[in-house]
């Protein structure tokens, strides 16, 4: 198996030279002549970000993958960056009009491929929860309060919060852990102004993308999103993928008010599926550098989790 200390290979795309691969997005940079071609992302004007069909769990990336996953978040994450078109990103045109319209993305990663202009991203992971669940639930149990954050006294397992909370998460080096962060600390890494603007663009999407789920009978539970600063302007750009499956929690509203258990109202459209199966059949800590690796999926957990991220797509597109 792959772990993520080991990136997995990337596709060979002509006109292009593959950068970077995380655990499941593979990064290129234009492949022009010796000459013209940037080097590096830090001298690069534009990158082409991939969307693999790799899944992911207790940072190991898992075989197999998801298949259609790479086209299913793209599609999403192009969604709703058509809703939040008042917010600056990272999207830049990706065909040209010479000679006719022509795409610049090839045609072995068109679906799954945005263009994308190079930003001096934050090392900040901006984390916005408005349910009570997962890790924070874990603490609010022992402390009444998540990431540091005081919370009142009664709340249970998947209770919506008084109010959406802003929780940063340092972005750790590949192969090791992100690190939740207080804001005082975020202050420490990028400055006052900075760090502000993260915590207020985070919080006023969040409240934006949770009013259209709700919309479409979908609970949006907390996501993650990360921005970037513009290379020219220096505005705050949001970047990445963008509210899906990956990133964000969705529950089904109605089920979330009539579960008859935490687990049947919490039951989400992402790779929860994937982390319970493993989680059931495989120990973390017996993991790389440990013991043996994690075991293949089954095919059912396979289709089951395809299914999750399509639903979703459909759900929130109407299409």
């Amino acid at each position: 198996m792959t772990s993520e200390t080991q990136p997995p290979a990337s596709v060979d795309l002509p006109g292009w030279r593959h950068v970077y691969s995380g655990k499941v997005r593979d990064l290129y940079l234009p492949d022009t002549t010796a000459t013209e071609a940037a080097r590096s992302l830090a001298d690069a004007d534009r990158v082409l970000m991939v969307a693999s069909d790799r899944v992911s769990a207790f940072d190991h990336v898992l075989e197999p993958g998801i298949p259609g996953k790479g086209d299913l978040l793209t599609t999403l994450s192009l969604w709703w960056f058509d809703r939040l078109n008042d917010v600056p990103n990272h999207l830049i045109p990706d065909h040209t009009l010479e000679g006719g319209t022509t795409s610049v993305i090839p045609a072995a990663v068109a679906g799954r491929a945005m263009l994308c202009k190079t930003l001096d991203m934050y090392p900040v992971e901006c984390v916005v929860r408005g349910y009570l669940t997962g890790s924070g639930w874990k603490e609010y149990q022992q402390t009444r309060t998540v990431c540091g954050i005081a919370l009142p006294d009664g709340l249970s397992n998947g209770d919506r919060l008084p109010e959406p909370i802003y929780t940063p998460a340092w972005k750790a080096p590949m192969g090791e852990h992100d690190e939740n962060i207080s804001f005082e600390r975020t202050v420490e890494l990028v400055g006052a102004d900075a760090a502000s603007a993260l915590r207020d663009a985070s919080l006023s999407i969040f409240h934006r993308a949770s009013a259209i789920a709700e919309a479409a009978g979908l609970i949006l539970a907390d996501t993650k999103f990360e921005f970037g600063a513009d290379r020219v302007t220096g505005e705050l750009t949001l970047a990445d993928e963008v509210l899906t499956s990956d990133s964000s929690r969705y529950w089904d509203a109605k089920t979330w008010r009539t579960g008859a258990t935490a687990e049947a109202r919490m039951a989400s459209f992402d790779k929860q599926i994937v982390r319970d199966w493993l989680a059931a059949n495989w120990d973390p800590s017996t993991g790389s550098g440990h013991g043996s690796p994690p075991p293949a999926l089954p095919a059912a957990i396979v289709a089951q989790t395809a299914a999750k991220y399509r639903e979703l797509l459909e759900r929130l597109t109407g299409d």
